[in-house]
């Protein structure tokens, strides 16, 4: 049957609804510090507490608020603790939660600039920004033949930078179809993060073609490794396209000798992707 439309806007029941979560949020961050840092629940039981089956009438906000309290919190692990020390910083503001509120109150689409002009602008002045910020070179400023965009994670990112990489090796034409046989090899190192391998697979490069370089004791990629294991893929007939080099590795915090492993890039003309998603983040292309 068909389900009954959508109800009209009502302007100050959303106040009142946002008004509680806010203080609901409020509440969560002035108690999150006296709660556990890891959650204490066993596996499965939060879906335990969830019916089988999706509810067919909406429910009202206070009884949404009283299912995070008794199912959701207590499934938590707590990344805004003051406690928190695993991975990498995840730590949010006021400010960064009340700008998602009103992105999503605005609710447009920046994929082109005829669907929001003050989205894609804006979006291009803060990289502008950032570049600034980073004194990454003028060459990486929209004004010039640089420019990017913000995506949602560091591994949509690199499969991003993958596909770019693949295509600028100029192994496939416009409708994926090899111009030679030449196999295209990838190179990072053992400490790399998953998403490199993975980023890889789903842009075409068989795991067969991907080197992962031994590191050194203090957990970085070694660069001279690298590059023998380039210098021979180049003597084979196969093209070095890409690297991805890592300043801050999630086992260790390793930092890569970004320096040294670019100039072995530069000179097979291969991208380098800078992987740096808790220590900081640039994408080079020599």
């Amino acid at each position: 049957m068909p389900s009954d439309p959508l109800p009209a806007f009502d302007p100050e029941r959303f106040r009142r609804e946002g008004r509680a979560v806010v203080d609901w949020i409020a509440d969560y961050w002035q108690s999150v510090a006296d709660k556990p840092v890891l959650s204490q629940v066993e596996p499965g039981w939060v879906r335990s507490q969830l019916p089988p089956h999706p509810p067919e009438q909406p429910e009202p906000l206070d009884a949404v608020l009283a299912d995070l309290d008794r199912v959701i919190v207590p499934g938590l692990t707590h990344w805004q603790h003051p406690g928190f020390f695993a991975y990498f910083p995840a730590s949010t503001s006021g400010p960064s939660i009340l700008g998602e509120l009103l992105s999503a109150g605005l609710g447009v689409q920046g994929m082109l600039w005829a669907t929001s002009p003050a989205c894609t602008e804006l979006e291009t002045h803060v990289l502008d920004w950032l570049r600034g910020l980073l004194e990454l070179p003028e060459r990486f400023a929209s004004t010039g033949s640089g420019g990017g965009v913000i995506l949602d994670s560091a591994s949509s990112g690199l499969l991003c930078v993958a596909v770019a990489a693949r295509q600028r090796a100029g192994a496939f034409n416009r409708e994926g179809i090899p111009h030679d046989h030449r196999p295209l090899v990838a190179y990072t190192s053992a400490a790399a993060h998953s998403s490199v391998e993975k980023g890889l697979a789903i842009a075409g490069i068989g795991g067969h073609w991907l080197r992962k370089i031994e590191t050194n004791a203090r957990g970085e990629m070694d660069a001279d490794r690298l590059a023998a294991a380039m210098d021979a893929d180049a003597r084979a007939g196969r093209i070095p396209f890409f690297v991805a080099a890592t300043v801050g590795t999630t086992a260790s915090g390793g930092c890569d000798p970004v320096e040294a492993i670019a100039t072995a890039a530069r000179r097979h003309g291969a991208w380098l992707h800078v992987d740096a998603a808790w220590a900081g983040g640039s994408a080079i292309c020599p």
